[in-house]
């Protein structure tokens, strides 16, 4: 079980972690979603990250019901330990404050190994790499879900990024970002895709369906988006996997999924090779694939298109590869 036996030392405040500090400056990140604040700091002539979480600052802790905060839950546990040593998660420590539910994490300055921003394409050794990290990430939380807090229930992971959301938000003032996106762009998925909008809308109305299909997979632990944003490789090959907001027990292929799906122009091979080298990556950590695999991959694949197949509509072609999948998946489920 990997949970610590002695929890590790949070901070107080973001003040008492940055206490040392002998520069800060507010750092911007196109690429992040979440618009939560964040800074560069240095400390002892090291250059470091700060990130703050809370329902207060950010869209996906309300989306998520997030108000004990994962990232505090995997630091605190142990899970950040327990992660294969082909990882770097760079964070090095974490304050809370609960009167504002607010989490500041502190971590290394990795940028110039993240994956850069844009739209082209990663290199195949790169995105290879990410696969069979994926991979041993999985392999090695195997058999041990019963034994993990779930911190991210399977049903939020398919009703957070809905219009729902952005009914939420509005109503709070906030109309920007992806929130204020979402209904235009669920419109423009029933105009494109009139019938797997309605299942996308039927699921993230009811996702228990899905859910208990999924459920009936093996369950590992995953960290649930693998976007490029929040990758990068270090130059001994150890990928650098950052923004725990999403962790939880859930099926592999959900990872899988989700990478596929918000990643689709940055993919170096079709989303079939990739499919294929991950499942080939679980085999050689020691995972028998055989009667489950392509049950629980279609399944994922659902749920891909419901957290974000609104996104998908000015690209013909992709978005044939999803719905083709995403009905017939529809069809076997009670």
């Amino acid at each position: 079980m990997p949970v610590r036996e002695r929890a590790r030392p949070v901070a107080a405040s973001a003040e008492e972690l940055l206490r040392s500090a002998t520069s800060r400056e507010p750092l911007t990140h196109t690429d992040g979603k979440s618009a939560v604040p964040m800074e560069r700091v240095v400390i002892d002539g090291s250059t470091y990250v700060t990130k703050a979480i809370s329902p207060q600052l950010d869209w996906i802790s309300r989306a998520t019901g997030d108000y004990g905060c994962r990232v505090l839950a995997c630091w605190q546990l142990g899970i950040l330990d327990a992660l294969p040593a082909c990882f770097d998660h760079a964070v090095v420590a974490v304050a809370h404050e609960p009167a504002s539910l607010t989490t500041t994490l502190l971590m290394r300055d990795v940028g110039e190994h993240l994956v850069p921003e844009g739209d082209d394409p990663v290199p195949l050794e790169t995105h290879r790499g990410f696969l069979d990290h994926m991979a041993q990430l999985h392999a090695s939380f195997w058999g041990q879900a019963d034994a993990l807090p779930v911190l991210t229930p399977m049903t939020t992971r398919y009703t957070a990024l809905t219009p729902l959301t952005s009914e939420v938000e509005a109503a709070l003032g906030n109309r920007g970002g992806v929130p204020g996106l979402l209904p235009e762009c669920w419109a423009a998925l029933d105009a494109a895709a009139p019938e797997a909008a309605r299942v996308a809308r039927a699921v993230a109305a009811d996702p228990w369906p899905l859910v208990t299909a999924l459920d009936a997979t093996p369950q590992t632990f995953v960290h649930a988006d693998w976007k490029m944003g929040n990758l990068g490789r270090h130059p001994d090959g150890r990928t650098i996997l950052l923004d725990w907001q999403w962790p939880g027990v859930a099926p592999g292929c959900v990872d899988l999924a989700w990478y596929l799906a918000i990643n689709a122009a940055r993919l170096p091979e079709s989303k079939e090779a990739a499919i294929d080298g991950y499942r080939d990556a679980l085999e050689r950590h020691g995972i028998v694939t055989a009667d489950w695999f392509d049950r629980q991959m279609s399944l994922a694949l659902l749920g891909a298109f419901v957290q974000l197949g609104w996104n998908k509509t000015t690209d013909d072609q992709e978005l044939g590869w999803w719905t083709d999948r995403v009905l017939a998946t529809a069809r076997t489920l009670d």
